[in-house]
């Protein structure tokens, strides 16, 4: 039984949503897809039927989407909870529109909302009305579970809650699809994580640092049977996983009080280099120390400001129009190389 997403593509009149792709998430996995606005709002529209496909299906348990959609339960942004009825009235609601045998007393207990069965949903916090949904979700016991967003806003406690009831549901065999725009959220969740752009569907690389210290533990090597390996992605770390980058996705390199962040689509990421080693092993990729705590990928300069005679701005071309400073020698260099 798999959710598969078959030279799946979507445009919208002559732009491009996403190209062709292919994804499979099978029982007892978790796959997190990270992505921009629009992108995951076009596969959620997908996955509800409200929109087709430009080329490419959906296909769940080898069977066409229509015949099978209601093996998917879905977990969205926006709630849709009814706010004048207690919690346990909601999900007692919600269950007998599904024919489930999970019983709404292990339901609230799973999203610990159990001492608070009575209390309107009206007069919950934003992260417990979260749960609701959850709970909600939980009582229709699909085989797949698509979830919008699980994690955006909510408080620690509840964000423990959902990671607990995804490791449950994994034990059971269910498939999960996450949809983010946070790369923390899709790496913290997700088994198997990938971006999604108009590029097309990339894996992103990650490992449990946990798992990497263990490993590394268990190799002995002498430093003469060891080969130079040219390495070339940049690591970061995310929680307990690693986060492996490729230089061309960076879009600029910050330092803030000694730690350095490469800046990825409007996220910032911490990583162990200096901005000096950044530098050395950045510079082959068009990247650029324009600022003693900038280092600027090129590739996606948009334009240079001169906002005084030795006041110089970069305007990236990234979803967040950044605004990176130039300093007046680095100005000089830049031109040098810009042959201007």
């Amino acid at each position: 039984m798999t959710l598969q997403f078959i030279n799946a593509e979507k445009r919208i009149h002559d732009s491009i949503v996403f190209p062709s792709f292919n994804l499979t998430v099978k029982p007892g996995q978790a796959v997190a897809i990270y992505s921009s606005v629009n992108v995951r709002e076009q596969l959620m529209e997908v996955l509800l039927e409200n929109s087709r496909l430009s080329g490419g299906e959906v296909r769940v348990s080898g069977s066409s989407y229509i015949k099978s959609k209601q093996q998917l339960g879905f977990l969205f942004l926006h709630h849709g909870l009814y706010e004048r009825l207690s919690i346990v009235e909601m999900i007692r609601f919600t269950k007998q529109l599904y024919t489930s045998n999970l019983s709404i007393e292990d339901t609230l207990h799973m999203v610990q909302l159990d001492s608070k069965w009575k209390v309107k949903i009206k007069e919950l916090s934003y992260s417990e009305r979260r749960r609701v949904q959850l709970a909600c979700l939980l009582v229709q016991n699909p085989s797949y579970y698509i979830f919008e967003e699980a994690d955006q806003n909510l408080d620690l406690e509840s964000k423990r809650i959902f990671l607990t009831v995804l490791q449950d549901l994994k034990e059971q065999e269910k498939g999960v699809l996450i949809l983010t725009g946070n790369m923390e959220s899709a790496v913290t969740a997700g088994d198997d994580v990938f971006r999604l752009d108009d590029n097309g569907l990339h894996s992103i690389q990650t490992r449990d640092t946990l798992e990497d210290q263990s490993a590394a533990d268990e190799i002995s090597v002498t430093a003469e049977s060891v080969l130079p390996v040219r390495f070339e992605k940049i690591p970061t770390k995310v929680n307990e996983k690693i986060v492996l980058f490729d230089p061309p996705e960076i879009d600029y390199v910050e330092s803030n009080e000694g730690q350095s962040f490469l800046h990825i689509k409007g996220e910032g990421f911490p990583t162990n280099f200096t901005l000096n080693e950044l530098e050395g092993r950045l510079l082959p990729f068009g990247f650029f120390r324009c600022h003693r705590s900038y280092i600027v990928n090129l590739q996606k300069v948009r334009e240079v400001i001169t906002w005084t005679r030795n006041s110089y701005s970069l305007v990236l071309d990234d979803t967040e129009k950044s605004t990176i400073p130039l300093s007046k020698t680095k100005m000089v260099e830049l031109k040098e190389m810009l042959g201007l």
